[in-house]
């Protein structure tokens, strides 16, 4: 489901059953967009949960026209709502990787100084 605006998204446990993670912060940064993709949600939340430290989001849910003002890739997984960039500072980076494979993460962009990229593309990393 995509809602326009994060603020529309209804925050009732039914439509909202995500404990760690708001709409705003999962929400497209250049419009307030969010894409709801039940299975993506639960893998981050349980993610956060075995964690069990606060992530902090730097990009997920990216709209056309965002992706390509920051330069997304044209098939990026943040279209689709299966990606997600979290900050890693204060987190050792290789623990998350062990951990989001474990909970169903596939797609891993391991190269950045400050973000680990997860998606649930093709099992790859780059």
């Amino acid at each position: 489901m995509i809602y326009e605006h994060w603020k529309q998204v209804p925050r009732s446990f039914r439509n909202w059953p995500w404990q760690y993670f708001t709409p705003e912060e999962v929400a497209c940064r250049g419009t307030g967009s969010v894409l709801v993709v039940p299975k993506f949600l639960d893998r981050l939340d349980n993610l956060r949960s075995l964690i069990n430290s606060p992530l902090r989001v730097l990009s997920c849910y990216r709209s056309s026209y965002h992706n390509a003002k920051v330069g997304g890739a044209v098939f990026s997984k943040h279209l689709r709502g299966i990606a997600c960039d979290l900050s890693t500072t204060g987190h050792d980076k290789k623990e998350m990787i062990r951990i989001a494979k474990n909970v169903g993460f596939t797609g891993f962009g391991v190269n950045y100084s400050t973000f680990l990229h997860i998606d649930l593309g093709r099992a790859r990393e780059w």
